[in-house]
């Protein structure tokens, strides 16, 4: 079946919007993290057209969507707002699966876990992305913890989240995208992260220039002032285990935020939707049949 392309206006923000798969079958979300955008399921969403209506959208400041300027137009309840804009438009009332990944994840997070959304979704698969507000007590909790390791951990992730001090800085990270890291992105992914068949995409550069503001707008709002979430629908937690920015550690605590929770550790790097398309989306599916029959 042939993608459907959509446009869908999120309080003036325009999102690039596709759909694919049988418009009567179970709706199924998948949402890109950074510096990507919808493009980054394109081998897991084939797996899963037979069976779903996937619904894919390039976030605010990705891909063919609008790039709103200002940081503040990046934060995480205007994220919410576009998923609640895409869904409403394209499958109004209808409940629905909910899969993503990295940036995608942390913001999928808050419509989990609040919102008008909530009891619309009926599964949750989060790869590599946890919710800041968890992030934000499970640090409270280990920072101080010298003699059982809870420092150790916490300064471990916080060596491995280099990344997130660097993106807060202005000017830096958009200049190295200028300068021409979009050009050599597609080398990184091959020699770091193990994805052999990485492709340059002429979206990269404005992907990864615009896409700090995510971090700039919500990481230290969320993890100074972190609120407690719940998260009601079953989820599913997938964890590459060579996963260089994310820790296993951030997730220790999620039992006590989410009522059905179930674990999948694999060997792999933080792309694992590149490098095993066919068993993420083989993952999701058997989630989101059971999620269902419960």
């Amino acid at each position: 079946m042939a993608t459907q392309q959509h446009w869908v206006n999120s309080n003036g923000v325009n999102l690039y919007v596709t759909t694919e798969g049988p418009a009567k079958a179970p709706p199924l979300v998948l949402v890109h993290g950074y510096p990507d955008n919808h493009t980054v399921w394109d081998k897991v969403s084939e797996h899963l057209t037979d069976r779903y209506f996937v619904i894919r959208y390039d976030v605010r400041g990705a891909g063919r969507s609008d790039k709103p300027p200002r940081t503040r137009d990046y934060r995480m309840n205007q994220l919410a707002g576009d998923l609640a804009a895409v869904v409403d438009a394209v499958i109004p009332d209808q409940p629905f699966h909910l899969a993503a990944h990295d940036w995608g994840s942390i913001q999928s997070w808050e419509s989990v876990t609040g919102g008008a959304l909530k009891p619309r979704i009926l599964s949750y698969t989060s790869i590599s992305g946890p919710c800041l507000d968890h992030v934000a007590f499970w640090l409270r909790r280990n920072v101080t913890r010298l003699r059982d390791g809870g420092t150790r951990k916490v300064l471990g992730q916080l060596a491995s989240s280099w990344y997130v001090a660097m993106f807060q800085l202005p000017l830096l990270p958009e200049a190295l995208w200028r300068a021409g890291l979009d050009r050599v992105w597609p080398d990184y992914l091959r020699k770091q992260e193990q994805v052999r068949e990485a492709a340059f995409d002429r979206c990269q550069r404005d992907d990864g220039r615009f896409g700090v503001k995510l971090y700039r707008a919500n990481f230290l709002p969320r993890l100074l002032r972190p609120q407690l979430r719940q998260a009601d629908c079953p989820v599913q937690l997938i964890v590459p285990t060579q996963d260089n920015y994310v820790g296993e550690q951030l997730f220790e605590d999620l039992g006590k935020w989410v009522g059905k929770l179930s674990r999948r550790d694999v060997d792999a790097p933080h792309w694992v939707l590149l490098t095993q398309p066919d068993a993420v989306a083989g993952w999701i599916d058997g989630f989101a049949q059971q999620a269902s029959r419960s």
